[in-house]
């Protein structure tokens, strides 16, 4: 698959993710905390499904142990640095700034994931970009409905939740640069993809699926999501 098909299947399965939470927040209005918890949950095991059975393994067949535990660490403390960095509470604005700020910058990394998972072939790229459009629905969802508590136009949510998708296309660009370098680039993109989804699943969505709505729907949404992921994995 050429450099340019990938940017752009890259880009184009973020917006998709990305537009579908923020057009379920814009037709739902106010969706409840115990669907977003739900989602979120369930996205978190697709995830950590993926992590588990596809990425890391295909990280130390490409690139060895020992390079996939240091960068599947490195990953992990990058996106703890991002979180730190991006995360604030305010007015509903400001709530939806940080918000699609922090999106912004997961959209990144998530485009070198898919870049580099493309390259490696075995259908990963398929598996791992379905993943993260799943991901994108509730972080697109966390960005519309503060702005609509704050009374903003319409247009300006769909306008503002698609600028936040774009970062994406780089990252795709950037991940398939260095993972077309060699094996052991790839490996090591794809055990910094590891870590970067591992923290995402557990220091993100499913302790906020949990404040949103600590029940044993979130647990067997995991649960799904978990064994979906197991069934992508396997059957595509």
């Amino acid at each position: 698959m050429s450099f340019f098909w990938i940017v752009l299947l890259s880009s184009l399965i973020s917006l998709i993710g990305t537009m579908m939470g923020a057009s379920i927040g814009t037709f739902i209005k106010n969706p409840s905390k115990k669907f977003i918890a739900s989602t979120m949950a369930f996205a978190g095991g697709l995830m950590l499904s993926v992590v588990v059975f596809d990425l890391i393994p295909e990280a130390i067949e490409q690139g060895g142990f020992l390079y996939t535990l240091v960068f599947y660490i490195l990953g992990m403390l990058i996106i703890y640095l991002i979180e730190k960095a991006a995360h604030n509470k305010e007015s509903y604005s400001k709530i939806a700034f940080i918000t699609a700020l922090g999106l912004m910058l997961h959209n990144f990394p998530e485009g070198i994931i898919m870049g580099c998972s493309f390259l490696s072939g075995k259908s990963l790229g398929v598996k791992t970009s379905i993943i993260i459009a799943l991901h994108d629905v509730p972080e697109g969802l966390a960005v519309t409905v503060p702005l609509i508590a704050s009374n903003k136009n319409i247009f300006k949510i769909i306008l503002y939740v698609f600028i936040t998708a774009l970062p994406t296309a780089l990252g795709a660009l950037i991940g398939v640069f260095i993972g077309n370098v060699s094996e052991v680039f790839l490996g090591i993109c794809l055990a910094l993809a590891s870590g970067i989804m591992m923290y995402v699943v557990f220091g993100e969505l499913i302790p906020e699926s949990n404040n949103l709505n600590n029940s044993i729907i979130n647990t067997i949404s995991v649960l799904l999501g978990v064994t979906l992921g197991l069934v992508l994995v396997n059957v595509m």
